[in-house]
């Protein structure tokens, strides 16, 4: 079977999960993409483009895998493909946290993206999102965005598009991991970590708080900060340069994989603050380092973390996050002992791509 993955949005990972299914897959997978960057533009305009290159390729797909941040009908309008068409839905457009700097949302320019991913969902053949809580966020959001309209709303189209939906969750290449593993320091003071986006819906402000109370209150610790900056640094991790120096044995991007395995390797526990997150690829990367974690009682969490099986793990609201992590650095040896590896590693790809494979494949036989 031959699949085409079309990605507009070739970075981070959309671009690990795209480059992990391909090298993984007993089909033939060939990928169109285009640079990670500028967001907004590849959502309008990548589909001309991807639909240019598409007719340039010498393969004809059984099947199209295109992701969320494709204008999937204009890509089809273009390519007029003979074969199924599905859609993987990273994030979407309706319940993603915009940010509050974002002018486009000021301006209320912003609905069009949500509309981009309705239209995709509506013309492709089968819809995957990569969590349940994805795929409930999504419905619930998609009524709240068509019942602000005036008149046609057609809402009878959400039935239409969870008919044909379904949960397959992400694929990812943790197995890497395995080349750089190195023990956890156990005379050493708990190492606290971060390896997300520096961005406001990954609620930074609430992590530094617990950590800047806790120092207050005496705790020892050190930090790992790592994760993709940009241009812009939002002003919290600024502040957490000076508030926390004493504390920071590492603050930045890392220069390879190598570097920030290692980092993963030796970290002792992850609070998780986020406000947004569909899957989770940064902390599941974390877990399968047998790094411990404190999560919130919400988005896909409780899902993918077992909440019923692991309910320490969970915290409800910011003051038991700061009581809980405190316990946690108290008890490190306890906490060292822990093992979530097994939460983790069933989403690496040797365990994933059959799954896939056999998925699409009936995709195709429909």
């Amino acid at each position: 079977m031959k699949i085409l993955i079309v990605e507009p949005f070739f970075k981070g990972s959309h671009k690990a999960w795209a480059e992990g299914y391909a090298q993984s897959s007993r089909h033939k997978v060939e990928i169109i993409n285009l640079p990670g960057r500028f967001w907004k533009w590849r959502m309008h305009g990548g589909a001309v483009t991807l639909a240019k290159r598409y007719h340039k390729l010498n393969f004809n797909p059984d099947l199209i895998l295109a992701t969320d941040m494709l204008n999937l009908p204009v890509f089809q309008s273009l390519v007029k493909p003979e074969c199924p068409v599905a859609i993987y839905f990273h994030e979407n457009q309706f319940t993603y946290p915009w940010s509050p700097n974002d002018v486009d949302v000021e301006l209320q320019r912003d609905k069009h993206y949500g509309f981009i991913n309705y239209s995709s969902a509506l013309s492709a053949d089968h819809v995957y999102f990569n969590s349940r809580f994805h795929l409930d966020s999504f419905f619930t959001g998609l009524e709240d965005f068509l019942r602000q309209f005036p008149d046609y709303r057609e809402i009878q189209n959400i039935d239409k598009i969870r008919e044909k939906s379904s949960v397959l969750h992400l694929g990812m290449a943790l197995k890497k991991f395995d080349d750089f593993k190195i023990e956890k320091s156990e005379n050493e003071p708990p190492l606290i970590l971060w390896n997300h986006r520096w961005e406001h819906d990954k609620n930074p402000d609430a992590f530094f708080d617990a950590l800047i109370q806790l120092s207050q209150m005496g705790f020892k610790f050190n930090l790992a900060v790592l994760g993709e900056e940009f241009k812009e640094e939002l002003l919290c991790f600024t502040q957490a340069r000076n508030s926390l120096k004493q504390h920071i044995v590492q603050f930045g991007f890392t220069d390879s994989f190598e570097e920030y395995a290692k980092w993963l390797w030796k970290a002792d526990i992850l609070p998780v603050t986020s406000k947004q997150d569909f899957f989770g690829g940064s902390i599941m990367e974390a877990v399968y380092c047998n790094t411990s974690l404190i999560l919130p009682n919400r988005l896909t969490y409780p899902e993918l973390f077992n909440q019923s099986e692991n309910p320490q793990l969970f915290y409800e609201d910011e003051d038991e996050l700061i009581k809980k992590l405190g316990s946690f650095m108290e008890n490190i040896d306890e906490i060292r002992k822990q093992n979530l590896y097994g939460i983790a590693e069933k989403y690496d790809w040797s365990n994933m791509v059959e799954k896939y494979d056999d998925e699409l494949a009936n995709r195709n036989a429909v």
